[in-house]
């Protein structure tokens, strides 16, 4: 009897073990609160669905990480993550100098052009000259945000700030602004759209500005957490080089989305 309760003991210190292990390996994902279409929306029932939903449950799976998607407003997301109420940030976030001060990154997992749409007709060229005189809009704490404030401004553009793109694309669409800048395809689910068709057209891509729009779109991560981010990294090779990455983005592109 002794030695079975000992045995029963064991088995129960090993089962709270592996209970502990497998809870140590569940990984909140934050995502922009907002929806970001194509990327990440919230359905009718509030289930998150999109390309970096399908993308974040590919890595996850290849990393065997219990990931938990955490909505967060955007302007707030890397406070979250550095605060460790999140443990990554999954939301079309591009790696920049600046926000490497803060946080680390993955290696890229997409990268597409940043352009600027506005009412349809209108002769606008996405330059500082082109824009001269005009209202465009932007998502706060974007690098579009940045990207405008250091190129158009001084132009005499007037850069009005929103708290999420599609309050930019509402008032682009009331005329309210004459122009949105933000990432190419985000740009283009809207033009799809009964309302985006209706207004607007797309005028072209920025120039581009290596330092504030970075290499590309990689995951967010604290500084120091060398172990998941070297699973982050192994997963995105794995499901680049397996097939898995270009089998989802088929379903919402016509191009590689993974860029140059």
């Amino acid at each position: 009897m002794k030695i079975t309760l000992k045995l029963l003991a064991v088995a129960a210190a090993l089962s709270i073990t592996g209970a502990v292990a497998a809870q140590a390996e569940t990984v909140k994902v934050g995502f922009a609160a907002e929806p970001y279409p194509p990327f990440t929306s919230p359905d009718a029932s509030g289930n998150w669905e999109g390309w970096e939903v399908e993308f974040m449950k590919a890595i996850c799976a290849e990393a065997k990480l219990d990931c938990v998607i955490t909505p967060v407003a955007w302007d707030g997301i890397i406070p979250a993550l550095t605060s460790k109420k999140i443990d990554m940030i999954i939301g079309s976030m591009s790696i920049t100098e600046e926000r490497l001060k803060t946080i680390d990154f993955s290696d890229k997992y997409y990268n597409t052009p940043t352009g600027i749409i506005g009412t349809k007709g209108v002769d606008m060229k996405p330059t500082p000259e082109g824009l001269s005189g005009k209202t465009l809009g932007v998502q706060v704490s974007t690098v579009h945000q940045a990207y405008a404030t250091k190129h158009f401004a001084p132009a005499g553009v007037e850069v009005k700030e929103y708290q999420t793109q599609d309050e930019a694309n509402q008032d682009l669409a009331a005329g309210r602004v004459d122009a949105v800048q933000a990432d190419a395809i985000a740009l283009d689910a809207f033009l799809k759209s009964d309302q985006g068709k209706e207004c607007c057209d797309y005028k072209g891509d920025v120039a581009q500005d290596l330092a504030i729009l970075g290499p590309g779109v990689g995951v967010g991560l604290r500084k120091g957490e060398t172990e998941l981010k070297d699973k982050i990294n192994a997963a995105i090779k794995a499901i680049r080089e397996n097939g898995t990455y270009d089998a989802f983005s088929k379903k919402y592109f016509d191009f590689d989305i993974y860029g140059g």
